[in-house]
């Protein structure tokens, strides 16, 4: 199964990238994942069901505890055999 996972981090600084989401962004883009789009207000990754859930399940804790208030998640099932 393929996965696709767009989230967002906050509180948002339009200044300077807040810890948490750096932190988030450093996570994404070392995880092993086939496909990473890191934007100002969004990201979105792919990947295997296993690469995908473990690197959110990775992103979620370190973003916590460094200082996001909120994290923003939507996941989908992606690829051929998609009902």
């Amino acid at each position: 199964m393929r996965l696709r996972v767009e989230f967002t981090t906050e509180p948002f600084d339009l200044d300077e990238a807040p810890a948490h989401a750096v932190v988030a962004r450093e996570v994404i883009q070392t995880a092993d994942l086939d496909a990473v789009d890191v934007g100002p207000f969004g990201n979105t990754v792919e990947g295997g069901a296993d690469e995908v859930l473990t690197a959110v399940d990775s992103l979620l804790r370190k973003a916590l505890d460094s200082g996001a208030t909120r994290v923003s998640l939507q996941v989908n099932v992606i690829g051929e055999d998609t009902p």
